[in-house]
């Protein structure tokens, strides 16, 4: 499913390409994309790869002009009551024009997670005015994050 977005930088107007699945050079591109941040630079191709085929939906952004992917997001889901916002990223040379909040808007007004009853996501304390624009609430009744790392690597 591809869609088109409208923005406006420096008094000119582009039209970007929405997708809802990775080509081989988006899958790349992502790639590149999560080396710029501190959260994703070990990423590989491979694992990048396996995660887009076991993530439950993909939302990609894509100059037509260069082709190239310049906003990402993906989720879990249950499709009833949870899901799960992954690694919204924007390129650096992107940001600022309102593709993350068109990639969060196409997120929550995705069909199949309309009625899920809670939409989550966790992020750093700089990106909650963000997310908060959006609808989001870090009040969430004293639930805490916790995590378990694995000890061995199932993807390289």
């Amino acid at each position: 499913m591809t869609a088109a977005q409208r923005i406006q930088a420096a008094g000119a107007t582009t039209v970007l390409q929405h997708v809802e699945r990775l080509d081989e050079p988006s899958v790349r591109d992502l790639v590149e994309l999560y080396r710029g941040e501190w959260w994703t630079k070990d990423r590989s191709l491979k694992s990048v790869r396996a995660m887009l085929e076991r993530s439950d939906l993909v939302f990609g952004v894509v100059d037509p002009s260069s082709g190239r992917l310049i906003g990402f997001a993906r989720v879990l889901s249950d499709f009833v009551f949870k899901a799960l916002v992954f690694d919204v990223i924007v390129a650096p040379s992107h940001r600022g024009r309102g593709i993350g909040d068109t990639l969060m808007r196409r997120i929550l007004a995705h069909r199949r997670l309309r009625s899920v009853r809670h939409v989550e996501l966790y992020c750093l304390p700089e990106l909650e005015a963000f997310y908060r624009r959006c609808g989001f609430t870090p009040d969430v009744g004293g639930v805490r994050l916790m995590r378990r790392a694995s000890v061995r690597r199932t993807v390289a």
